[in-house]
Formats: C-alpha cells, sequence, structure tokens
C-alpha cells in the first residue's frame, strides 16, 4: 500500500511582479486613508513614547543607585528627583495607552472595511468566472485562498505593520540614543548584541523546520496506520502485512531520526543562547560597569541604566524583525493571489452580448463544432446541428461520453463554440446578454444541489421575489408538497449540507418546483430520473410532464421510456447527430442504434 504523499510548500519570496500586484492593495485602503493616516499619527506618538521609556527607566534606577551626599540629597530636591522621573513615567504610560487604543481601534476599523471590500470584490468575481475557470481551478483551493488569504492579509494590516513599523524606529532611535550616552559603548554593543539577536533568530527557525519535518512525518505515519487499519480486509486478501508493517517501520524511524536531530540542535540552541547571547549581554554590563569606576567616571549610574534598558529593548526588537519581514513576505504572496482572483476577466467581460430579445424556444444548432479549453486534441462535438421549434420536447439519446451533457453546456453557454453557431430565435447566442438568456433557461440536473437553509429558501431560489403562496404552488406541481408538509417544520424544514437531510427523490422534486417558479422559456432535463427507484421515478416523471408544458424541452435521458412522446430524438454518436426523428420512426430503422438500445433496455427489464 502506498503511502502518502507530502505536499511541498510554498516558498515565498518577495518579487518584483508580486509586490506590484500587492500594491492593488492600495486602492481598497484608498477611500479609509485619512482614518488610516490619524492611525499612524497614533502609532508615531505610541512608538515615540515607547523610546523614551527605557531612558527615563533607566533615570529612575540609576537615582535610586547613587549614594548621594547630604548637599547631593538637598539638590536633589527638584524636578530630576526620584518622585519627579517616576511621576514622569506614568504621564509616558498615560499617553502611550491612549495613544495605543486608538490606534489598535482605527486600525481595526480600517482593516475591516478594506477586508469587507475586498471579499466583495474578490468572491463576485469568483461568482462570473466563465465555468473554464473552474476547470483550470479546483472549488476547495479557491475558498481556501479566499478565507486564508484574506486572514493573512488581517493579521499584517491590524498588527503586523505596526509592529514592524515600530520596532524599525525602536530600533534607530536606540542607535541614536546609544551613541549620544556614549559612542564606545554604543560600538561594542553593536559589534556583539545585534549579531547574536540575529543568528539566534536564524537559529530557531533552522530548529523550528526540523520540528515541522517530524509534525509531517507523525502525520503520514498515522494516516499509514488509518489506511491500512480502514482497508483491513484488502491486506489480508493481498496478504501484505509484511508490506504495511515495513512501510510504518520506515515511518516511524524516520520520526526518530528527525528528532533526535531536533534535540541534537535544540541542545546547542541552548548552549549558544546560554553562553554567547547572554555572555554578550554580560559582557556589555561588565564593560559599562568599567566606564562608571574610577576617579572620573566616564559614564553615570544614570545613564548606564538608560543604556541597558536600550540595549535590552533593541535587541527583542532585532529578535522580533525577521518574523515580522516574514509575515508581510507571506500577505505580498496572499496579496498578489487575492489581486490575480480580482484582476481576472469574467463573464461580464468576456462575454459581450447586448441584446435582450424575447427568447420563444426556437433553438438552432449549425454545424457546431466544440473541444473543451482544457483538452484541444479532443473534439467532443464534430458538425452537429440541432433544431427545435417553440414548446417542442427534443430528447437526446447516446452512450456515456458522446456529447449529450456538453450541448446542454453549451445551451447555457458555460463554453463557446470553437466553430459554427447556436441562434435563439434567429439570434446568435453571442449577441445576447449572458443573464437575459439564462434567465429563460432552467437545468434540473441528474444530481441536485441544495443550498443549506430552508426548503422554502431552495424552491424560491428560483425566484428569490416570489410569495409564499408562489412557492406552496410550485410545490404542489411538483409533487413535493405533500412530503414537505408531513415534516414537523414543513416549509421551514432545514434540508442540511447540500441537501442531505433529504432523499433523492425529495431533492429531485425541489429542483423541479425552484424550475417551475423560474417559469422558463427553455428547460433542460439532464439525467434527471435516472439515481432514482421506481416509486420515486415515477412521482418525478409526472412533475416533470407538468414542468415541460408550454416549454421547449430538451431531454438527456439512458431511459428510454421517458422520451417516448417527444417530438424529436436525437441519437449522438461520437460527437455527432448518427440519426433524428421520432420514437416510431427510429425504432424502424433495421440495425439502427436508436432501436439496437431499445431492444437491449427491453431484454434487460424483462
Amino acid at each position: 500500500m502506498l503511502g502518502p504523499k507530502r505536499e511541498k510548500k510554498e516558498k515565498i519570496k518577495l518579487t518584483k511582479e508580486g509586490i506590484q500586484k500587492a500594491k492593488g492593495i492600495f486602492r481598497y485602503l484608498k477611500p479609509y486613508r485619512f482614518l488610516f493616516s490619524i492611525g499612524w499619527i497614533f502609532l508615531i506618538i505610541s512608538t515615540t513614547t515607547g523610546l523614551i521609556f527605557p531612558l527615563l527607566l533607566g533615570q529612575l534606577l540609576g537615582s535610586a543607585g547613587e549614594t548621594p551626599t547630604t548637599a547631593d540629597a538637598v539638590g536633589m530636591i527638584n524636578l530630576n528627583n526620584v518622585n519627579s522621573v517616576a511621576i514622569a513615567l506614568f504621564i509616558l504610560f498615560i499617553i502611550q495607552s491612549v495613544s495605543s487604543y486608538f490606534r489598535i481601534v482605527i486600525f481595526t476599523n480600517v482593516t475591516e472595511n478594506t477586508l469587507r471590500d475586498v471579499r466583495y470584490d474578490a468572491f463576485s468575481r469568483l461568482i462570473y468566472m466563465p465555468m473554464d475557470f473552474y476547470n483550470q481551478n479546483k472549488v476547495g483551493e479557491l475558498t481556501s485562498r479566499l478565507s486564508s488569504d484574506v486572514a493573512q492579509l488581517q493579521e499584517t494590516l491590524r498588527t503586523t505593520i505596526a509592529e514592524f513599523f515600530r520596532q524599525v524606529v525602536i530600533i534607530v532611535g536606540s542607535v541614536f540614543f546609544l551613541g549620544f550616552i556614549s559612542i564606545k559603548l554604543a560600538l561594542i554593543m553593536l559589534a556583539t548584541v545585534p549579531v547574536m539577536a540575529i543568528v539566534a533568530v536564524f537559529f530557531g527557525r533552522f530548529i523550528k523546520k526540523l520540528s515541522v519535518k517530524a509534525q509531517d512525518e507523525t502525520a503520514n505515519s498515522t494516516v499509514i496506520i488509518e489506511e491500512n487499519l480502514t482497508g483491513i480486509s484488502n491486506v489480508k486478501a493481498f496478504t501484505n502485512e509484511t508490506l504495511a508493517l515495513f512501510n510504518y517501520k520506515k515511518s516511524i524511524d524516520e520520526i526518530k531520526k528527525l528528532n533526535v536531530k531536533s534535540g541534537l540542535w535544540r541542545g546547542l540552541f541552548v548552549s549558544f543562547i546560554v553562553f554567547c547571547l547572554f555572555g554578550a549581554i554580560v559582557f556589555i554590563i561588565w564593560q559599562g560597569l568599567l566606564m562608571t569606576q574610577g576617579p572620573s567616571p566616564e559614564l553615570t549610574n544614570k545613564d548606564f541604566y538608560s543604556f541597558i534598558m536600550l540595549t535590552v529593548m533593541m535587541g527583542a526588537s532585532i529578535g522580533s524583525l525577521p518574523e515580522l519581514y516574514a509575515t508581510i513576505q507571506k500577505t505580498v504572496g496572499a496579496t498578489e493571489r487575492l489581486m490575480n482572483i480580482i484582476h481576472t476577466p469574467g463573464e461580464r467581460e468576456l462575454l459581450l452580448g447586448q441584446q435582450k430579445p424575447a427568447i420563444t424556444g426556437k433553438v438552432t444548432f449549425n454545424n457546431v463544432r466544440f473541444h473543451y479549453p482544457q483538452r484541444p486534441d479532443i473534439e467532443v462535438l464534430k458538425s452537429i446541428n440541432l433544431h427545435a421549434e417553440p414548446n417542442e420536447t427534443i430528447a437526446l439519446v447516446g452512450s456515456s461520453g458522446a456529447g449529450k451533457s456538453t450541448i446542454a453546456s453549451l445551451l447555457l453557454r458555460f463554453f463557446e463554440v470553437n466553430q459554427g453557431t447556436i441562434e435563439f430565435d434567429g439570434i446568435q447566442n453571442t449577441a445576447i446578454e449572458i443573464e437575459h438568456l439564462r434567465a429563460n433557461i432552467a437545468l434540473v440536473p441528474q444530481e441536485v444541489i441544495l443550498f443549506a437553509g430552508t426548503i422554502f429558501d431552495n424552491i424560491a431560489y428560483g425566484k428569490p421575489t416570489a410569495s409564499k403562496l408562489e412557492v406552496e404552488e410550485a410545490a404542489r406541481k411538483a409533487n413535493a408538497l405533500q412530503f414537505i408538509q408531513s415534516f414537523p417544520e414543513q416549509f421551514e424544514t432545514q434540508v442540511g449540507d447540500r441537501g442531505i437531510q433529504l432523499s433523492g427523490g425529495q431533492k429531485q422534486r425541489i429542483a423541479i418546483a425552484r424550475a417551475l417558479l423560474k417559469n422558463p422559456t427553455i428547460l433542460i432535463l439532464d439525467e434527471a430520473t435516472s439515481a432514482l427507484d421506481s416509486e420515486s421515478e415515477k412521482l418525478v416523471q409526472e412533475a416533470l410532464e407538468t414542468l415541460m408544458k408550454g416549454r421547449t424541452s430538451f431531454v438527456i435521458a439512458h431511459r428510454l421510456s421517458t422520451i417516448r412522446n417527444a417530438d424529436k430524438i436525437y441519437v449522438i454518436e461520437n460527437g455527432q447527430v448518427a440519426e433524428e426523428g421520432t420514437h416510431e420512426t427510429l425504432i424502424r430503422i433495421d440495425g439502427g442504434i436508436y432501436a439496437n438500445l431499445v431492444d437491449l433496455q427491453v431484454n434487460n427489464s424483462k
């Protein structure tokens, strides 16, 4: 049994093109630029006051550590004494807390407004994407992108940008103040603490990668257990117990190897922190203390303590920068992906029909040739010619893969034909506004998709403005009213995710009620009864007959009993119309495809 493939994690790098695309986010920030600017003012205030804090704290500690003479004690009763510094610190805290509060509130407000606009634009773009877009992109990836990428952007706009700015200002300001206090001690500090802090960060990231690899391998070993125990009958039937054990042993050996390696590097990391990083701090303190000694000290106690406070703060800021920068990198990548979605042309840009003619149900396929964009070498339809008059029932018959469902997709203009034309009432479909065209067509598929919500909501999906009476009437015509009224909550019954609470026949009848409510001119029934039992099929077939009255209907069916009364039957074979006519004329063709299909189904039913 093969083990699962390990997914490669995307390595994000800042590129000029990526940054250019990510700049699109500024368009969404623009309406809130005034409020955003105020937030930045509060950010600058809170950052500046944060930088002043270690200076004042150092003066406070230094004052407490000095042993003044009597004359000095009298002189300290002024604005420079301990109480004054403490009061100044409390005033500083008030300014910083107020500015931090308003900064956070404003940044959150701007972020949520911006992300609301981004979410809406991204989803509106996705909802109008052509069908081929969904052939090229997995829905799971798109929904994950819309949620995870927006969450990444949210974190950055709320906090990361502000924190990155704060840390840079603290580092630059600390270097300036340290140099002002003592050039000599500042040079010693810059030669040790920043280097050690950066090495420690990259050391830590390396160990984190090893831990992640070990976690991935642990997950793989769990999957091996789950797969083998779930498929234990296959394991035993093929006598592959030894193979299962081999795969599992290989996985847990790798776990052991990675964890031992991780432990080795963690030990080195702790040793590095204890000896080098703490050693560097001790070395600076030692040098600073030496500078405070002697008959003419180079540094006062107050300045020494301020220096230490600034050094500690700067070291913490340097240590946080790589992580913040990595988050910004991820955000640039996430923003680029979102902008790619938002800037991808949708149907409204690509399908530019303008006309809104009255559609009566007359449909013509003229020498239509078609291949799917992802498979240009396989032609699905080859010079198809079809014709339907208003209110006619057209049946499409043929083996799986013959091209029947493709014809239905082309009717809805999910794809563009490669050659030939499709006309509605003599007007080429490319000249008709796409939303107007689809508003006149309803589809009842084999596998009905219901949306999470109530039965009422799902029927009203065909006409969102419908009244309760209209919905009930549609349900009655679709043979759905009886089973709906049997539920305690009737039309307010929750259908569950994708309609899981309902049976196949019940879902089909809700889909028919939805189509009845839409009241389309053209109806497409794509294998609408093929997956149902006999009792459900009878009820659904009756509902379909009601639905088809007074409309042009295209019926795709394997069960030929459902299309006996069609006005015209087209037999599709290898992407071409092999036979056409009514049921009576086609069964008389000796050795004909349709006649053979009827004989085969009659014999199978005996």
